[in-house]
Protein backbone atom coordinates (compact mmCIF):
# COMPACT_ATOMS: atom_id res chain seq x y z
CA UNK A 1 0.00 0.00 0.00
CA UNK A 2 1.66 3.29 -1.08
CA UNK A 3 0.43 6.43 0.29
CA UNK A 4 0.02 7.86 -3.37
CA UNK A 5 0.87 6.04 -6.85
CA UNK A 6 1.99 8.08 -10.23
CA UNK A 7 0.56 6.40 -13.09
CA UNK A 8 1.69 6.57 -16.78
CA UNK A 9 4.29 9.33 -16.09
CA UNK A 10 7.07 9.96 -18.34
CA UNK A 11 10.05 10.81 -16.36
CA UNK A 12 12.75 13.18 -16.37
CA UNK A 13 14.58 11.83 -13.79
CA UNK A 14 17.09 14.80 -13.00
CA UNK A 15 20.19 13.30 -14.57
CA UNK A 16 20.39 14.52 -18.39
CA UNK A 17 19.01 10.58 -19.15
CA UNK A 18 16.94 10.08 -21.47
CA UNK A 19 13.01 10.18 -20.54
CA UNK A 20 11.52 6.79 -19.84
CA UNK A 21 7.48 5.22 -19.49
CA UNK A 22 6.72 4.70 -15.89
CA UNK A 23 4.75 4.50 -12.56
CA UNK A 24 6.07 6.05 -9.23
CA UNK A 25 5.06 4.61 -5.75
CA UNK A 26 5.65 7.03 -2.75
CA UNK A 27 5.44 5.95 1.01
CA UNK A 28 6.34 7.90 4.03
CA UNK A 29 7.67 10.88 2.21
CA UNK A 30 10.14 9.00 -0.32
CA UNK A 31 10.28 7.33 -4.03
CA UNK A 32 9.94 3.59 -2.97
CA UNK A 33 9.36 2.00 -6.36
CA UNK A 34 9.71 2.88 -10.07
CA UNK A 35 8.53 0.48 -12.14
CA UNK A 36 4.90 -1.00 -13.09
CA UNK A 37 2.46 -0.49 -10.22
CA UNK A 38 -1.08 -1.30 -12.20
CA UNK A 39 -1.80 -4.45 -9.56
CA UNK A 40 -0.55 -1.96 -6.43
CA UNK A 41 -2.87 -0.34 -4.39
CA UNK A 42 -2.76 3.16 -2.72
CA UNK A 43 -4.74 5.91 -1.01
CA UNK A 44 -4.33 8.48 -3.71
CA UNK A 45 -3.82 8.16 -7.75
CA UNK A 46 -2.48 10.92 -10.15
CA UNK A 47 -3.09 10.47 -13.71
CA UNK A 48 -0.19 11.74 -15.48
CA UNK A 49 -0.84 10.41 -18.81
CA UNK A 50 1.03 12.68 -21.03
CA UNK A 51 2.39 14.64 -18.51
CA UNK A 52 6.37 14.84 -17.49
CA UNK A 53 7.28 13.73 -14.01
CA UNK A 54 10.67 15.67 -12.57
CA UNK A 55 12.26 15.92 -9.83
CA UNK A 56 11.45 18.98 -7.68
CA UNK A 57 13.30 22.20 -8.85
CA UNK A 58 15.94 23.25 -7.18
CA UNK A 59 16.04 27.60 -7.20
CA UNK A 60 20.13 27.99 -7.20
CA UNK A 61 19.78 31.46 -6.44
CA UNK A 62 17.36 33.55 -4.47
CA UNK A 63 16.60 36.11 -2.02
CA UNK A 64 13.51 34.67 -0.25
CA UNK A 65 15.25 34.64 3.54
CA UNK A 66 12.72 36.36 5.36
CA UNK A 67 9.91 36.41 2.39
CA UNK A 68 9.48 33.20 3.46
CA UNK A 69 7.87 34.54 7.06
CA UNK A 70 5.85 36.77 6.25
CA UNK A 71 4.10 34.47 2.46
CA UNK A 72 4.87 31.04 4.31
CA UNK A 73 3.16 29.49 0.92
CA UNK A 74 5.54 30.81 -1.20
CA UNK A 75 3.03 30.29 -4.24
CA UNK A 76 5.32 32.83 -6.96
CA UNK A 77 8.02 29.60 -6.22
CA UNK A 78 5.77 26.82 -5.73
CA UNK A 79 3.43 27.49 -8.72
CA UNK A 80 6.82 27.57 -10.86
CA UNK A 81 7.87 23.74 -9.48
CA UNK A 82 10.06 25.37 -7.26
CA UNK A 83 10.74 23.09 -4.41
CA UNK A 84 13.99 23.99 -2.53
CA UNK A 85 15.30 27.96 -2.51
CA UNK A 86 18.66 28.56 -2.44
CA UNK A 87 18.94 31.61 0.07
CA UNK A 88 21.81 33.76 1.92
CA UNK A 89 23.47 35.02 -2.12
CA UNK A 90 24.86 38.49 -2.89
CA UNK A 91 26.12 38.49 1.04
CA UNK A 92 22.69 39.22 2.26
CA UNK A 93 21.37 37.17 4.70
CA UNK A 94 19.82 37.50 8.10
CA UNK A 95 22.63 35.65 10.55
CA UNK A 96 24.72 35.81 12.39
CA UNK A 97 24.19 38.86 14.78
CA UNK A 98 27.25 39.02 16.53
CA UNK A 99 27.77 41.66 18.84
CA UNK A 100 26.01 43.93 16.60
CA UNK A 101 22.66 42.46 17.48
CA UNK A 102 19.84 41.51 15.62
CA UNK A 103 18.31 45.32 14.97
CA UNK A 104 21.43 46.17 13.58
CA UNK A 105 21.93 43.70 11.19
CA UNK A 106 17.84 44.11 10.09
CA UNK A 107 19.06 47.70 9.71
CA UNK A 108 21.90 47.01 7.23
CA UNK A 109 20.43 44.04 5.43
CA UNK A 110 16.77 44.30 6.07
CA UNK A 111 17.10 47.39 3.19
CA UNK A 112 17.35 44.68 0.62
CA UNK A 113 15.54 42.04 2.51
CA UNK A 114 12.86 43.93 2.55
CA UNK A 115 9.79 42.51 5.27
CA UNK A 116 7.27 44.02 7.97
CA UNK A 117 8.89 41.00 10.62
CA UNK A 118 11.01 42.34 13.16
CA UNK A 119 14.31 40.40 13.73
CA UNK A 120 15.23 38.92 16.33
CA UNK A 121 17.32 35.80 15.18
CA UNK A 122 21.83 35.95 16.40
CA UNK A 123 22.20 32.47 14.79
CA UNK A 124 21.52 30.55 11.83
CA UNK A 125 20.07 28.16 14.12
CA UNK A 126 17.29 31.12 15.73
CA UNK A 127 16.38 31.76 12.01
CA UNK A 128 16.16 28.64 10.26
CA UNK A 129 13.86 27.11 13.62
CA UNK A 130 11.18 30.53 12.92
CA UNK A 131 11.23 29.38 9.64
CA UNK A 132 10.12 25.59 10.88
CA UNK A 133 7.68 26.57 13.60
CA UNK A 134 5.66 28.73 11.50
CA UNK A 135 6.05 26.18 8.65
CA UNK A 136 6.91 26.75 5.21
CA UNK A 137 5.61 25.21 2.00
CA UNK A 138 8.83 24.91 0.41
CA UNK A 139 12.01 23.86 0.93
CA UNK A 140 15.16 26.41 2.27
CA UNK A 141 19.32 26.12 1.69
CA UNK A 142 21.02 28.68 4.17
CA UNK A 143 23.94 30.36 2.79
CA UNK A 144 25.95 32.46 4.81
CA UNK A 145 26.14 36.35 3.64
CA UNK A 146 29.78 37.67 4.14
CA UNK A 147 28.27 41.81 4.54
CA UNK A 148 26.21 39.95 7.82
CA UNK A 149 29.31 39.02 8.94
CA UNK A 150 30.81 42.59 8.53
CA UNK A 151 27.94 43.79 9.93
CA UNK A 152 28.02 41.56 13.21
CA UNK A 153 32.03 42.35 13.46
CA UNK A 154 31.57 46.34 13.13
CA UNK A 155 33.56 45.82 9.71
CA UNK A 156 31.05 47.99 8.00
CA UNK A 157 33.21 51.17 6.57
CA UNK A 158 35.85 51.69 3.24
CA UNK A 159 38.69 50.11 5.20
CA UNK A 160 40.81 46.39 5.40
CA UNK A 161 39.07 44.47 8.31
CA UNK A 162 40.79 44.87 11.69
CA UNK A 163 42.59 42.06 12.94
CA UNK A 164 40.13 41.46 15.73
CA UNK A 165 37.03 41.74 13.31
CA UNK A 166 38.86 39.42 11.17
CA UNK A 167 38.88 37.49 13.71
CA UNK A 168 35.22 37.53 15.16
CA UNK A 169 34.24 36.66 11.37
CA UNK A 170 36.20 33.81 10.82
CA UNK A 171 34.35 32.80 14.22
CA UNK A 172 30.93 33.31 13.36
CA UNK A 173 31.74 32.08 9.93
CA UNK A 174 32.61 29.06 11.27
CA UNK A 175 30.00 28.57 13.41
CA UNK A 176 27.16 29.31 10.99
CA UNK A 177 28.71 26.63 8.75
CA UNK A 178 28.68 23.98 11.86
CA UNK A 179 24.74 25.25 12.21
CA UNK A 180 24.30 24.14 8.77
CA UNK A 181 25.34 26.92 5.93
CA UNK A 182 26.45 25.07 2.81
CA UNK A 183 28.44 28.17 1.51
CA UNK A 184 30.15 32.09 2.22
CA UNK A 185 28.27 34.39 -0.22
CA UNK A 186 29.49 37.67 -1.00
CA UNK A 187 28.33 40.20 -2.88
CA UNK A 188 31.47 42.59 -4.51
CA UNK A 189 29.06 45.15 -6.28
CA UNK A 190 27.37 46.15 -3.01
CA UNK A 191 28.73 48.08 0.28
CA UNK A 192 29.77 46.58 2.95
CA UNK A 193 30.58 43.52 1.09
CA UNK A 194 32.65 45.60 -1.76
CA UNK A 195 34.80 46.96 1.01
CA UNK A 196 36.98 43.80 0.96
CA UNK A 197 40.05 42.94 -0.29
CA UNK A 198 40.49 39.80 -2.77
CA UNK A 199 43.07 38.49 0.32
CA UNK A 200 40.38 38.93 3.34
CA UNK A 201 38.25 36.99 1.17
CA UNK A 202 40.24 34.51 0.61
CA UNK A 203 41.44 34.62 4.38
CA UNK A 204 37.67 34.07 5.11
CA UNK A 205 36.98 30.92 2.94
CA UNK A 206 40.02 29.64 4.19
CA UNK A 207 38.66 29.92 7.67
CA UNK A 208 35.72 27.41 6.40
CA UNK A 209 37.25 25.53 3.15
CA UNK A 210 37.97 22.32 5.35
CA UNK A 211 34.34 21.74 6.01
CA UNK A 212 33.19 19.38 3.68
CA UNK A 213 30.66 20.28 0.91
CA UNK A 214 31.08 24.15 1.57
CA UNK A 215 31.84 26.79 -1.48
CA UNK A 216 31.87 29.72 -1.91
CA UNK A 217 29.53 32.11 -3.43
CA UNK A 218 30.10 35.68 -5.73
CA UNK A 219 27.73 38.12 -7.11
CA UNK A 220 30.80 39.41 -8.88
CA UNK A 221 32.40 42.96 -8.65
CA UNK A 222 31.54 45.31 -11.53
CA UNK A 223 34.74 46.00 -13.48
CA UNK A 224 33.51 48.05 -16.04
CA UNK A 225 34.96 47.88 -19.82
CA UNK A 226 36.60 44.06 -18.41
CA UNK A 227 34.08 41.12 -18.17
CA UNK A 228 37.11 38.65 -17.11
CA UNK A 229 38.34 40.49 -14.05
CA UNK A 230 35.11 39.40 -12.12
CA UNK A 231 35.30 35.83 -13.14
CA UNK A 232 39.53 35.93 -12.60
CA UNK A 233 39.20 36.95 -8.98
CA UNK A 234 36.32 34.41 -8.29
CA UNK A 235 39.09 31.47 -9.98
CA UNK A 236 41.91 33.04 -7.82
CA UNK A 237 39.74 32.75 -4.79
CA UNK A 238 38.87 29.46 -5.12
CA UNK A 239 42.13 27.95 -6.09
CA UNK A 240 43.97 29.77 -2.92
CA UNK A 241 41.47 28.70 -0.50
CA UNK A 242 41.37 25.48 -1.84
CA UNK A 243 36.97 25.76 -2.07
CA UNK A 244 34.63 25.47 -5.10
CA UNK A 245 33.45 28.10 -6.60
CA UNK A 246 29.26 29.31 -7.49
CA UNK A 247 29.31 32.10 -9.44
CA UNK A 248 26.16 33.99 -8.99
CA UNK A 249 24.11 35.13 -12.20
CA UNK A 250 26.57 35.57 -14.61
CA UNK A 251 25.44 38.08 -17.21
CA UNK A 252 26.66 40.79 -19.53
CA UNK A 253 25.60 44.23 -18.27
CA UNK A 254 28.26 46.73 -20.03
CA UNK A 255 26.62 47.43 -23.30
CA UNK A 256 29.77 48.08 -24.88
CA UNK A 257 30.66 44.60 -24.56
CA UNK A 258 27.54 42.49 -25.42
CA UNK A 259 28.37 39.09 -27.20
CA UNK A 260 31.83 38.70 -25.91
CA UNK A 261 30.66 35.67 -23.47
CA UNK A 262 32.54 32.86 -25.35
CA UNK A 263 35.87 34.64 -23.62
CA UNK A 264 34.47 34.45 -20.34
CA UNK A 265 33.17 30.99 -20.46
CA UNK A 266 36.17 30.15 -21.71
CA UNK A 267 37.62 31.23 -18.27
CA UNK A 268 35.17 28.49 -16.53
CA UNK A 269 36.67 25.91 -18.34
CA UNK A 270 40.11 26.33 -18.34
CA UNK A 271 39.59 26.93 -14.26
CA UNK A 272 37.62 23.33 -14.42
CA UNK A 273 40.42 21.60 -16.49
CA UNK A 274 43.20 22.58 -13.87
CA UNK A 275 41.63 21.26 -11.27
CA UNK A 276 39.06 24.29 -9.68
CA UNK A 277 35.55 23.47 -9.51
CA UNK A 278 33.52 26.34 -10.54
CA UNK A 279 30.19 26.56 -11.99
CA UNK A 280 27.10 29.66 -12.59
CA UNK A 281 23.66 30.48 -12.33
CA UNK A 282 22.03 32.88 -14.52
CA UNK A 283 18.24 33.82 -15.16
CA UNK A 284 15.97 33.78 -18.59
CA UNK A 285 15.55 37.80 -18.75
CA UNK A 286 17.10 40.88 -20.18
CA UNK A 287 16.40 42.26 -16.99
CA UNK A 288 18.28 42.72 -13.62
CA UNK A 289 17.07 43.75 -10.47
CA UNK A 290 18.91 46.06 -8.84
CA UNK A 291 18.82 48.94 -5.91
CA UNK A 292 19.18 52.45 -6.63
CA UNK A 293 22.45 52.08 -4.29
CA UNK A 294 24.09 50.52 -7.27
CA UNK A 295 24.31 53.81 -8.70
CA UNK A 296 26.22 55.80 -5.56
CA UNK A 297 29.65 55.73 -5.48
CA UNK A 298 30.94 52.75 -2.73
CA UNK A 299 32.59 55.56 -0.83
CA UNK A 300 29.43 57.41 -0.01
CA UNK A 301 27.46 54.54 1.75
CA UNK A 302 30.43 53.34 4.30
CA UNK A 303 29.46 52.98 7.98
CA UNK A 304 26.21 53.23 8.98
CA UNK A 305 22.77 54.31 7.63
CA UNK A 306 22.69 57.71 9.36
CA UNK A 307 26.47 58.35 8.09
CA UNK A 308 25.49 57.19 4.78
CA UNK A 309 22.20 59.49 4.66
CA UNK A 310 24.57 62.64 6.69
CA UNK A 311 26.64 62.39 3.48
CA UNK A 312 23.85 63.38 1.52
CA UNK A 313 23.00 66.00 3.86
CA UNK A 314 26.20 67.84 3.45
CA UNK A 315 26.05 70.56 0.26
CA UNK A 316 29.80 69.90 -0.84
CA UNK A 317 29.60 65.82 -0.47
CA UNK A 318 26.24 65.89 -2.16
CA UNK A 319 27.55 67.56 -5.19
CA UNK A 320 30.29 65.09 -5.27
CA UNK A 321 28.71 61.82 -5.02
CA UNK A 322 25.77 63.41 -7.60
CA UNK A 323 28.56 64.17 -10.25
CA UNK A 324 29.73 60.63 -10.05
CA UNK A 325 25.95 59.41 -10.07
CA UNK A 326 25.53 61.16 -13.29
CA UNK A 327 29.10 59.63 -14.57
CA UNK A 328 28.31 56.15 -13.75
CA UNK A 329 30.56 53.53 -12.72
CA UNK A 330 33.63 52.97 -14.64
CA UNK A 331 32.21 55.98 -17.06
CA UNK A 332 29.02 54.60 -18.50
CA UNK A 333 26.32 56.92 -17.72
CA UNK A 334 22.96 54.75 -16.63
CA UNK A 335 20.45 54.79 -19.33
CA UNK A 336 17.82 56.29 -16.75
CA UNK A 337 14.64 55.35 -18.40
CA UNK A 338 15.68 51.78 -18.36
CA UNK A 339 15.19 52.06 -14.08
CA UNK A 340 12.05 51.50 -12.91
CA UNK A 341 10.97 51.74 -9.32
CA UNK A 342 10.27 48.48 -8.12
CA UNK A 343 9.26 48.80 -4.46
CA UNK A 344 8.23 51.90 -2.18
CA UNK A 345 7.97 52.06 1.44
CA UNK A 346 7.06 55.62 1.70
CA UNK A 347 3.72 56.40 1.19
CA UNK A 348 3.80 59.78 -0.41
CA UNK A 349 5.67 58.16 -3.04
CA UNK A 350 3.72 54.99 -4.04
CA UNK A 351 2.77 57.01 -7.41
CA UNK A 352 6.03 56.42 -8.30
CA UNK A 353 6.10 53.00 -8.58
CA UNK A 354 6.65 51.58 -11.97
CA UNK A 355 8.05 54.88 -13.33
CA UNK A 356 11.44 55.15 -14.82
CA UNK A 357 14.29 57.40 -12.68
CA UNK A 358 13.84 59.43 -16.00
CA UNK A 359 10.48 60.21 -15.34
CA UNK A 360 10.63 60.79 -11.99
CA UNK A 361 13.22 63.56 -12.67
CA UNK A 362 10.98 65.30 -15.09
CA UNK A 363 8.12 65.08 -12.67
CA UNK A 364 10.29 66.92 -9.80
CA UNK A 365 12.68 68.67 -12.36
CA UNK A 366 16.07 67.91 -11.67
CA UNK A 367 18.40 66.00 -13.21
CA UNK A 368 18.06 62.11 -12.93
CA UNK A 369 21.13 62.07 -10.63
CA UNK A 370 19.56 64.12 -7.98
CA UNK A 371 16.15 62.23 -8.35
CA UNK A 372 18.16 59.05 -7.31
CA UNK A 373 19.52 60.99 -4.52
CA UNK A 374 16.18 62.11 -3.43
CA UNK A 375 14.68 58.67 -3.36
CA UNK A 376 17.43 57.41 -1.52
CA UNK A 377 16.52 59.89 1.29
CA UNK A 378 13.16 59.35 1.18
CA UNK A 379 13.57 55.89 1.16
CA UNK A 380 15.83 55.78 3.99
CA UNK A 381 18.48 53.71 1.75
CA UNK A 382 18.30 51.36 -1.15
CA UNK A 383 15.57 50.96 -3.22
CA UNK A 384 14.60 48.15 -5.79
CA UNK A 385 14.45 49.16 -9.52
CA UNK A 386 14.06 46.90 -12.48
CA UNK A 387 17.04 47.29 -15.30
CA UNK A 388 16.96 46.77 -18.90
CA UNK A 389 20.63 46.16 -19.46
CA UNK A 390 21.32 42.70 -21.20
CA UNK A 391 20.85 41.24 -24.49
CA UNK A 392 18.81 37.90 -25.77
CA UNK A 393 21.89 36.91 -27.58
CA UNK A 394 23.70 36.53 -24.41
CA UNK A 395 21.00 35.06 -22.74
CA UNK A 396 20.41 32.24 -24.88
CA UNK A 397 24.38 31.89 -25.13
CA UNK A 398 25.29 31.37 -21.18
CA UNK A 399 21.59 29.37 -20.61
CA UNK A 400 23.21 26.78 -23.06
CA UNK A 401 26.16 25.72 -21.90
CA UNK A 402 27.26 22.77 -19.45
CA UNK A 403 28.32 24.45 -16.62
CA UNK A 404 25.39 26.43 -16.52
CA UNK A 405 22.69 26.04 -13.69
CA UNK A 406 19.33 27.98 -13.26
CA UNK A 407 18.68 30.46 -10.20
CA UNK A 408 15.89 33.33 -10.63
CA UNK A 409 17.45 35.76 -8.16
CA UNK A 410 13.94 36.06 -7.34
CA UNK A 411 11.67 35.90 -3.76
CA UNK A 412 8.70 33.50 -2.61
CA UNK A 413 6.16 35.13 -2.24
CA UNK A 414 2.06 35.45 -2.69
CA UNK A 415 -0.44 37.50 -4.93
CA UNK A 416 -2.01 38.86 -1.82
CA UNK A 417 0.77 39.30 0.55
CA UNK A 418 2.74 41.49 2.21
CA UNK A 419 4.63 42.41 -1.17
CA UNK A 420 1.68 42.72 -3.27
CA UNK A 421 1.45 46.41 -3.79
CA UNK A 422 5.22 46.03 -5.48
CA UNK A 423 6.40 45.42 -8.67
CA UNK A 424 8.74 42.91 -8.42
CA UNK A 425 11.07 41.52 -11.89
CA UNK A 426 9.02 39.23 -13.39
CA UNK A 427 11.36 36.03 -12.40
CA UNK A 428 10.00 35.90 -9.30
CA UNK A 429 7.07 34.46 -10.48
CA UNK A 430 8.46 32.83 -14.03
CA UNK A 431 11.86 31.72 -14.22
CA UNK A 432 11.90 27.98 -14.46
CA UNK A 433 8.32 27.36 -16.35
CA UNK A 434 9.94 30.63 -19.33
CA UNK A 435 12.68 28.01 -19.46
CA UNK A 436 10.41 25.03 -20.23
CA UNK A 437 8.15 27.14 -22.60
CA UNK A 438 10.39 29.62 -23.93
CA UNK A 439 13.74 28.17 -24.14
CA UNK A 440 12.69 24.53 -24.71
CA UNK A 441 9.56 24.12 -26.38
CA UNK A 442 9.34 27.32 -28.71
CA UNK A 443 11.59 27.56 -31.89
CA UNK A 444 14.72 27.67 -31.58
CA UNK A 445 15.05 26.27 -28.84
CA UNK A 446 18.19 26.41 -26.68
CA UNK A 447 17.86 23.18 -24.57
CA UNK A 448 16.58 19.85 -24.81
CA UNK A 449 13.88 18.96 -22.43
CA UNK A 450 16.35 16.57 -20.09
CA UNK A 451 19.46 19.35 -20.00
CA UNK A 452 16.86 21.71 -18.99
CA UNK A 453 15.58 19.86 -15.99
CA UNK A 454 18.91 19.00 -15.11
CA UNK A 455 20.20 22.27 -14.96
CA UNK A 456 16.95 23.11 -11.92
CA UNK A 457 17.65 19.59 -10.29
CA UNK A 458 20.34 16.84 -10.56
CA UNK A 459 22.92 19.72 -11.13
CA UNK A 460 22.16 22.32 -8.55
CA UNK A 461 21.57 19.21 -6.06
CA UNK A 462 25.21 18.07 -7.05
CA UNK A 463 26.71 21.81 -6.05
CA UNK A 464 24.98 21.62 -2.80
CA UNK A 465 25.60 18.20 -2.31
CA UNK A 466 21.96 17.06 -1.88
CA UNK A 467 21.97 12.94 -1.46
CA UNK A 468 18.62 12.72 -0.92
CA UNK A 469 17.13 15.28 -3.33
CA UNK A 470 17.60 16.21 -7.09
CA UNK A 471 16.90 13.11 -9.08
CA UNK A 472 13.76 10.37 -9.50
CA UNK A 473 15.23 7.42 -7.84
CA UNK A 474 14.43 4.76 -5.33
CA UNK A 475 15.10 5.89 -1.44
CA UNK A 476 14.95 9.72 -2.04
CA UNK A 477 12.66 12.44 -1.02
CA UNK A 478 9.72 12.94 -2.92
CA UNK A 479 10.34 16.35 -3.99
CA UNK A 480 8.23 16.28 -7.43
CA UNK A 481 6.95 18.29 -9.67
CA UNK A 482 4.05 17.25 -12.93
CA UNK A 483 4.06 19.13 -15.31
CA UNK A 484 2.13 19.57 -18.75
CA UNK A 485 5.37 20.07 -21.65
CA UNK A 486 2.92 21.82 -24.30
CA UNK A 487 1.62 24.32 -21.65
CA UNK A 488 3.83 24.78 -18.80
CA UNK A 489 4.89 28.99 -19.48
CA UNK A 490 5.53 32.06 -17.78
CA UNK A 491 2.77 34.39 -17.20
CA UNK A 492 4.62 37.09 -14.86
CA UNK A 493 5.11 40.16 -17.02
CA UNK A 494 7.09 43.72 -15.97
CA UNK A 495 3.79 45.44 -16.22
CA UNK A 496 1.75 42.97 -14.35
CA UNK A 497 4.38 40.57 -12.48
CA UNK A 498 2.09 39.22 -10.16
CA UNK A 499 0.75 36.11 -11.96
CA UNK A 500 1.21 32.65 -11.25
CA UNK A 501 3.07 30.10 -13.89
CA UNK A 502 0.80 27.65 -15.83
CA UNK A 503 0.92 24.17 -17.17
CA UNK A 504 2.09 22.41 -13.62
CA UNK A 505 -0.97 20.92 -12.01
CA UNK A 506 1.15 19.06 -9.06
CA UNK A 507 3.84 19.85 -6.86
CA UNK A 508 4.96 17.86 -4.06
CA UNK A 509 7.42 18.47 -1.06
CA UNK A 510 7.97 15.33 0.93
CA UNK A 511 5.45 13.35 -0.74
CA UNK A 512 3.32 16.07 -0.13
CA UNK A 513 1.07 17.96 -2.74
CA UNK A 514 1.38 21.75 -2.06
CA UNK A 515 -0.21 22.22 -5.56
CA UNK A 516 -3.03 19.79 -6.68
CA UNK A 517 -4.87 20.40 -9.58
CA UNK A 518 -3.63 23.25 -10.21
CA UNK A 519 -4.15 25.00 -6.71
CA UNK A 520 -2.11 25.39 -3.52
CA UNK A 521 -3.35 23.48 -0.33
CA UNK A 522 -1.37 25.29 2.14
CA UNK A 523 0.34 22.76 3.46
CA UNK A 524 4.12 23.04 4.82
CA UNK A 525 5.62 20.13 4.49
CA UNK A 526 8.96 21.81 3.79
CA UNK A 527 12.34 22.33 6.43
CA UNK A 528 15.76 23.97 6.52
CA UNK A 529 17.76 21.56 4.93
CA UNK A 530 20.99 21.97 6.47
CA UNK A 531 24.65 21.24 5.12
CA UNK A 532 26.36 17.91 6.93
CA UNK A 533 23.03 16.54 7.76
CA UNK A 534 20.73 13.83 5.26
CA UNK A 535 19.07 16.16 2.75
Amino acid sequence: MFDIIIQNSTIIDGTGSKRFKSDIGILNGKISAIGNLKDSNANRFINATNLIVSPGFIDMHTHSDVSLLVDPGGESKAYQGVTTEVTGNCSYSTFPAGKAGPEKLQEFIGQTLVSNKTWTWNTLDDWANDLENNGISINVVPQLGQAALQVASGSTEDRPASESEMKDMKYLAAEAIEQGAYSLSTGLSVAPSAYSSTAEIIELCKAISHYEGVFYVTHARVNTGNNLAPIEEAIEIGVKSNIPVQFSHLAITDRRLYGQGESMIDLFEKANDSGLDITYDMYPYTAAGAGLNQTIPLWAQAGTLDKYMSRLKDPNTRRKIREEVAEGIGGISPLWDTWKIAYINNESNKHLLGLSVEEIAKERNVEPAEAVLQLVEEEKGSVPTRVHNRVEGDVRYFMSHKLGMIGSDGRAMSTDGFYKKALPHPRYYGTHPRILGRYVREKPSVLTLEDAIYKMTGFPAQRLNLQNRGTIEIGKIADIVIFNPDEVIDKATFEEPHQYAAGIPFVLVKGIPIVDKGVHTQARPGKVLRRGQKN
